[in-house]
């Protein structure tokens, strides 16, 4: 053996030995350096499942439209429909056309409540309309020259005895002639988009005077939406000087919610009745406009405005969108657990008809999270309103632990 051999072999054990060390060494410090980072690192979102289920409709409406002359009916306020029937395009209109005498005589000179405008002086030219009037057997009331009367009882004593003479004393008072009124019809129609509705006299006994249910629809929420002309069309009862008492022609007020709006009836037209109504359904109020053209007498328009009334307010139903704790959805974790998404309350809507309901949901990603944590919402949209419901996490998702943190090198190295 040679004299060196015994140091050689020492010196490779040791080498040996410090690489063993080293790696051993090396091990340490990367899993000093991974184990935190892995027990750090953030981990996955849960798998999202969700699928809502969409609400049943109601049955479909059947309103009680009449079968003869014309009908229809409105949302107060809306240019839709509820329903109509009959001839839905222009036809004439007979006294109904004293509202929008009112409303463009009210756009030139306005009224507010508590006050009831200037004072109109009955002159021998208005003794004379009078005279005119009740020679073609128009509606009127008297005229006494030298009698003065406020603005709004003026328009009450037109509105609701239908007094045809005072129409014209009125528009000859706030415009000087029947032209120049008839001109500013003209303008307040186009303005308003009442394509369909053609003004050839102040009183409606022109049968030229002629309008649709659509704009029917719109002029009766226009005179809605004046405080002074809606009180007016809602007043069963008045009394002016000299005058006395004077009732509405409209009998129908106070009965089924009914508060306005104006009869009418000629030979041409037919009875008729622009009404509006309201009454409460499914714990909501609703107001309504409706109009009931060319009936065959003022009781048949009557009782096919409460026909179809009643039928209205049957045809808005509540139904059921969803129950507390109906599972719509489901997490599911990288990890392997999982939890139910359910709604976490009862819900319900109001609906016209078979009117569909919108739905749209949506959750949060979810790591992990304790049972009854909100992680969502459910919105339905019902005829333009919304309900919103939160969704709850029905089950806990707990945080996998340490021994899947560092079996799974993807959360530190991506």
């Amino acid at each position: 053996m040679s004299p060196t051999s015994a140091p050689a072999r020492r010196r490779g054990r040791r080498i040996v030995a410090f690489s063993a060390t080293g790696i051993l060494v090396v091990i340490a410090v990367a899993l000093g350096l991974y184990v935190p980072a892995a027990l750090a690192a953030p981990l996955p979102a849960a798998q999202l499942e969700l699928d809502v289920p969409t609400p049943a409709p109601a049955e479909p409406a059947t309103l009680s439209l009449p079968g003869v002359g014309t009908g229809a009916i409105a949302l107060e306020g809306s240019d839709e429909l509820l329903g109509e029937s009959g001839q839905t395009g222009p036809v004439p209109i007979a006294s109904v056309t004293k509202v929008i005498t009112a409303l463009v005589v009210l756009e030139s000179h306005p009224l507010v409540e508590g006050d009831d405008g200037p004072g109109i002086t009955m002159t021998a030219a208005d003794v004379q309309i009078l005279e005119q009037t009740r020679a073609v057997d128009g509606s009127y009331e008297l005229v006494n020259e030298g009698q003065v009367l406020s603005e709004r009882q003026v328009l009450e004593i037109m509105l609701l005895k239908s007094a045809n003479n005072y129409a014209e004393t009125v528009t000859n008072w706030a415009f000087g002639s029947l032209a120049a009124y008839l001109d500013a019809a003209r303008a307040f129609t186009a303005e308003h988009g009442l394509s369909d509705t053609t003004i050839v006299d102040a009183s409606g006994l022109d049968p030229g005077s002629r309008s649709s249910t659509k704009d029917l629809m719109r002029i009766a929420s226009l005179a809605l939406a004046d405080p002074v002309l809606a009180t007016i069309v809602s007043t069963a009862l008045d009394e002016v000087p000299v005058i006395g008492e004077i009732d509405n022609s409209n009998k129908l007020l106070g009965i089924d919610g009914i508060d306005g709006i104006k009869t009418g009836t000629t030979d041409e037209a037919g009875s008729c009745l622009l009404f509006s109504a309201e009454f409460t359904v499914g714990g909501e109020t609703k107001s309504v406009v409706g109009v009931i053209l060319g009936a065959q007498s003022s009781q048949a328009a009557r009782d096919a405005v409460q026909a179809l009334l009643a039928s209205t307010k049957a045809a808005f139903t509540t139904i059921p969108l969803i129950t507390a704790d109906t599972e719509v959805g489901e997490y599911t974790t990288a990890w392997g657990k999982t939890a139910s998404i359910v709604a976490s309350a009862d819900e319900e809507a109001l609906v016209w008809s078979n009117d569909p309901v919108a739905v749209d949901a949506s959750a949060d990603d979810v790591v992990t999270a304790r049972s009854g944590a909100d992680v969502g919402t459910i919105r339905y949209t019902v005829d333009g309103r919304t309900e919103d419901v939160t969704l709850e996490l029905d089950g806990t998702l707990e945080d996998p632990g340490f021994w899947w943190r560092v079996g799974h090198p993807e959360l530190v190295f991506g």
